[in-house]
Formats: structure tokens, sequence, C-alpha cells
């Protein structure tokens, strides 16, 4: 697994941020937003395409969700112990990558260089690196991958869905090893005045920022928009265990569905939870953590709550939930694979992390949302969900990796 997000870049700082609650969201850097309705977003700290390339990357020819894309790429492969030599013995290596939109970073750039320069000053890499394809193009090409590739965009589901299809690859035995995961970056100046055009506008007043995202909080405004790269490598697991590789859970079920028309946003979370458990043979009383798509949003949030109520039924009030976009954001499509990872290393570690910034209940969302502090729980299954911009939802299901 390979992560860039707000609140840490590599997997353990992800980890760690996560259950110590560290917040990494904060005042917008990368333009002036002064006179902007959102001022605030999820930045990912510090990042330098470079560093993870040795130089042999040009980030002028790449949008920003591209380039944190491979480095996360880059990441999960040195974490499976995978080379672009080992990989290219399984070719072709499906490359499914979610993403929520076309690169607008660098649609503006060339629409500032037309009117300040002139149209034929407009970079020739402009077309290929702005369309949504270009993710899974350049990891392919970056690594020297002969790959299939897939781009999925079905709004913030979309890096679940591309692990969901992904995995369902590899359980058919159409592929023994797939990459797989999200990547966005709506933090440029057109991507914040389209998401502040959009509603998505939190009250700020005199708040600290990492305060702001308070999932299932009874005083949550909105969602934070921030950006991010999550990627997973996806493994048959007889080959991972004849390499030696180290496991970190085996998804087991994956549900999707749309909000019924007329119905309040994230409705469709109770079907494609069901569905999950169903496809995994799991009943709700072997779930033991669900890691909620949670936020901040007052309709989500409480949707979310009654779509696990209704599913798990008795047992949602035994079973931990929480919400890792506190100290995240949601950055769209990576949120999905963030928080896959999120419940792999609970699984891992036996700790469900906790809801960042939850202090104050809200009587209609009276789940255990694991406030504040992580917990010491065994995990062998864990329930993951996301909600989409448009009314998609998907649902992953995570257990304890077999034993031989």
């Amino acid at each position: 697994m390979g992560v860039l997000a707000a609140n840490g870049s590599g997997l353990e700082a992800f980890w760690k941020s996560i259950l110590f609650c560290e917040s990494g969201i904060g005042p917008i850097t990368s333009f002036d937003a002064a006179d902007y309705p959102i001022r605030v977003a999820g930045e990912v700290k510090h990042f330098d395409i470079r560093h993870y390339f040795n130089g042999a990357v040009k980030p002028k020819r790449l949008g920003r969700h591209t380039q944190l894309c491979l480095a996360a790429t880059k990441m999960a492969m040195d974490d499976a112990d995978c080379t672009s030599e080992s990989m290219n013995g399984f070719s072709p290596i499906p490359i499914v990558i979610g993403v929520s939109s076309s690169a607008m970073d660098v649609v503006e750039k060339g629409k500032d260089t037309w009117q300040t320069k002139g149209i034929e000053r407009i970079s020739s890499y402009t077309v290929s690196s702005s369309q949504p394809h270009a993710v899974a193009s350049e990891i392919a090409n970056q690594f020297g991958i002969e790959a299939q590739t897939q781009t999925i965009s079905s709004a913030c589901h979309a890096g679940l869905d591309a692990i969901g299809i992904g995995a369902e690859m590899v359980r058919k035995g159409r592929a023994d090893i797939v990459i797989a995961g999200g990547t966005d970056s709506p933090t440029s100046s057109l991507g914040v005045a389209l998401m502040g055009a959009s509603g998505l506008s939190p009250l700020t007043g005199e708040i600290d920022p990492r305060m702001l995202s308070r999932p299932f909080d009874r005083d949550r405004q909105g969602g934070i928009i921030a950006e991010g790269a999550g990627v997973l490598i996806l493994e048959n697991f007889e080959n991972a265990m004849a390499r030696g590789a180290s496991i970190y859970a085996e998804i087991s079920g994956y549900g999707t569905c749309n909000d019924a028309p007329g119905e309040e946003h994230g409705s469709g979370l109770e079907t494609s939870l069901a569905e999950a458990l169903a496809n995994s043979r799991r009943r709700p009383v072997d779930v033991d953590y669900v890691c909620a798509h949670g936020p901040s949003d007052p309709v989500v949030d409480r949707v979310e709550t009654h779509a696990i109520k209704k599913v798990l039924g008795r047992e949602a009030y035994r079973v931990p939930v929480s919400s890792v976009k506190g100290v995240t954001g949601n950055p769209l499509s990576a949120a999905g694979p963030m928080e896959v990872m999120a419940a792999a290393l609970s699984i891992r570690d036996g700790i469900v992390p906790p809801t960042a910034n939850y202090s104050n209940r809200d009587p209609e969302c009276d789940l255990d949302y694991v406030p504040l502090k992580a917990r010491k729980v065994p995990v062998d299954v864990a329930a993951v969900n996301v909600h989409g911009l448009g009314g998609g939802n998907s649902s992953l299901v995570l257990e304890k990796a077999p034993s031989l």
C-alpha cells in the first residue's frame, strides 16, 4: 500500500496521524484564496515528484493528481517488494485508477497561457495530461509495465470502485496481480472556485481549520475538500505467499448502488453495504469495525448512520464506527483507498482508529464513533463505505488474511 495525504505521506506517517488525531487540514497555500468561499483544504505537504524518481519525471508535463498517484504507486510497489521487471512476468498487468475529474490545474494553466501568451504557446502536453485516463497511462509508462489500463470516474467512490473491480479480476483468475487505487487534487484555484460554486463552502468563522472536519459531531458544518492518492497492490494469495510477500488483508466482498431517485444523499449506502456483506458471505455478527465515509456533512453522516443500523441491526450498537476524514479531509477519489488502508492497518495492529474532533453527540448519530482516542480491539472483519457526489455509493469488506 502507498499513500500521500494531507495528514501524512507514507503508510506509517499516515497511520500515526490518524491514531493521534493529527489533522492535515489548514489554510490553502497553493494560491491566494482570500477572496474564495473556500479558504481551507487538506493539502499534501512538501511534495515534489522528483524526490520519488530521482528527477526522472518532468512535473510540468503532468497534472498534480497524476504526480501524487505516481508517487503512491512507487510506495506501494516498494511495500510489496515488486519491481517493474518482476511485475512484467505477469503481464499484461491491469492498472485500475479512480479519478473524479480531469486535471483542473492543467486546464487552468493552459487557459492562462492562451490568454497571456497566445494560443501558440500552449503546451503540447496539455490535452494528454488533462484527460482522465492520463493517470493510469502514466503509471504504465513511467514504470515500463505492459498493462491493461482502466480509468474509473464515478466521483468520490471511484477509488474504492477501482479496488473492488481489481479484486474481482484477481478472484476470477483474470489477473494474478493488479495495481488499483484513486487520486484527486481539487485544490487548484479553478478547482476550489468550482467546489465553492457547488455549495461546498463551510462556515469557518473563528474555528481552528484543524477542527472544521467533525464527522458525526452535532456541530458539523460540511465536508472539507482535500487532495491525495492511495494505491494498493492486489495479488493472488498463492502467488503472494510463494514469493514471501507481506499481506495486510483479504478483500472478500464489494457492493455498489446509487441513491434511489428522490431519496437523501447517501441512501444507497444501505444497499451497497448489504451487498458487500452478502458477497463476502459474512453476517452482521461477524463485523468488528466499520470505516465510515463520514464526510462531516449534516445529511450524509446521519443517513450513513441509519444505513449502518439497517444493515447491521442490533449489532450496529456493538460495532465501533469511525471516520478518518477529521484528519484527511475528503480527498474525493482517494478517500476510498485511504479508508481501505485504515481498515487494513486496523486488522494488522488490532487497533480501531478514532474519529477526530468528535465532541458533541448528535441524537440522530447514535453509534459508537470511537471519539478522539484509538481503541485496542481485535479486528478480523472490517467494512468500508464511500458516498460520491452524484449519488453513487460503494462498500468493501476486508478480512484478516488466511494462513497456510
